[in-house]
């Protein structure tokens, strides 16, 4: 039985691929934008997320070096895999995506 984040989360992913579906014609680019607290490996692991894939990734630290923002660029094939890979880097301790 699924607790109440887990269908929230799952909801969430559900409306997110129906919108992504219907503005989009797929391959697309797709804009990924994260914050995530600047220790240890987190931006290299949202950036070894998007190895190999023609990703155009920009990072910028906040003025007190606390957190890093990532925006990745990069084409996408469906809806699911923009979702799968959101998946992928919710791992990251402290990420957030915007």
């Amino acid at each position: 039985m699924e607790n109440d984040k887990e269908k929230s989360t799952a909801e969430f992913y559900e409306r997110l691929k129906v919108e992504l579906d219907n503005s989009n014609t797929w391959p697309a680019e797709y804009l990924y934008k994260f914050i995530m607290p600047s220790v240890g490996d987190n931006v290299e692991r949202v950036e070894k997320a998007f190895d190999s894939m023609g990703a155009v990734i920009k990072t910028t630290k906040s003025k007190t070096g606390k957190f890093t923002s990532v925006s990745v660029d990069v084409t996408m094939n469906s809806a699911d895999e923009v979702i799968a890979k959101y998946k992928e880097v919710s791992t990251i301790e402290g990420i957030v995506s915007l």
